[in-house]
């Protein structure tokens, strides 16, 4: 591919935004906590007879929990107030 077919191609990305950036981080973060929070059982139960890897994966998962409940308050507060 030419590079002028390239800038072609890329020339109007991000053009069309529906959410500020800071929006869709926070949106596109939770996301990925939420996919990650999910498997931590599996982990959890793949560890079985490796308890200080349970106690590990128990504690990730419950500190994802509290960042999750954070960010969907930011998220809450954010459309709330109009800034969304």
């Amino acid at each position: 591919m030419s590079l002028e077919t390239y800038e072609k191609e890329v020339a109007h990305l991000g053009e069309s935004r529906g959410v500020k950036d800071h929006d869709h981080d926070m949106i596109h973060d939770l996301s990925r906590r939420l996919d990650a929070l999910w498997r931590y059982d599996q982990y959890i139960a793949n560890a079985e007879g490796y308890e200080p890897i349970q106690a590990f994966w128990r504690k990730v998962k419950q500190q994802e929990k509290e960042n999750i409940v954070e960010l969907k308050k930011l998220l809450s507060e954010h459309i709330r107030i109009g800034d969304f």
